[in-house]
């Protein structure tokens, strides 16, 4: 199965547009962004969780991470309320689960195979979050050698000017919307830009987005 599976094309998907698809567990289902594979794949999806459901053992050969959008999401390692982001990195294993039921995005298969880091961030705590351009304030997430992660939050009428994504980028619209050089993105897209893209960002209503940088380079 592909699915905007070029990583050297732009690709935009208004997730709420999208019909749920059942995975192979009860009670899990899926909205898939990108995809790469059939069930083992390269993925970035968002996946819901019915109340009480669970997922049966895994391990994560290329690692996972997640960023909880709506619930409580639960693995042995503990429960994870709306605004965490988390990180598995590759040779990880878990029981996933979720009892008041949860929705997360979730990208799979896509770390460095050195990558060792696990990583919990609640990015509700205002612990973190940094000012930064006029009218932004930024939650690092994570930074590796070949990726950035980092949540934004910026301010209705912000205006940033144009830059050039050497590596990339790629985004998930959590709250209110954003416009760029080439549409409107509203609460629920998904946007990737390819190595090389150009983008000046600016805001009327102000938004909160998930931010990955650096990693579709060559």
């Amino acid at each position: 199965m592909k699915i905007h599976a070029d990583l050297s094309k732009r690709a935009v998907v208004e997730s709420e547009n999208l019909d749920w698809i059942a995975s192979p567990m009860a009670g899990v289902d899926r909205r898939m962004l990108e995809r790469d594979g059939e069930e083992v794949a390269r993925a970035t999806s968002l996946v819901r969780y019915a109340p009480g459901s669970a997922f049966s053992a895994h391990r994560h050969d290329l690692g996972e991470e997640f960023l909880v959008l709506e619930g409580v999401f639960s693995d042995e390692t503990g429960d994870f309320a709306k605004g965490m982001y988390v990180r598995n990195p590759p040779g990880s294993s878990h029981i996933p689960s979720s009892a008041p039921g949860a929705t997360i995005l979730v990208k799979l298969r896509q770390m460095d195979p050195a990558d060792s880091q696990f990583v919990r961030v609640d990015t509700t705590e205002p612990e973190g979050w940094k000012n930064n351009r006029d009218g932004e304030r930024v939650l690092p997430l994570y930074s590796g050698p070949t990726e950035d992660v980092a949540m934004f939050d910026w301010a209705p009428g912000a205006r940033f000017p144009m830059e050039t994504l050497a590596r990339g980028a790629e985004y998930f619209v959590v709250e209110g919307s954003f416009e760029d050089n080439e549409g409107h993105y509203r609460a629920g897209t998904w946007l990737r830009l390819p190595a090389g893209s150009r983008q000046e960002i600016h805001t009327k209503t102000g938004a909160k987005v998930w931010r990955k940088t650096g990693h579709l380079g060559s």
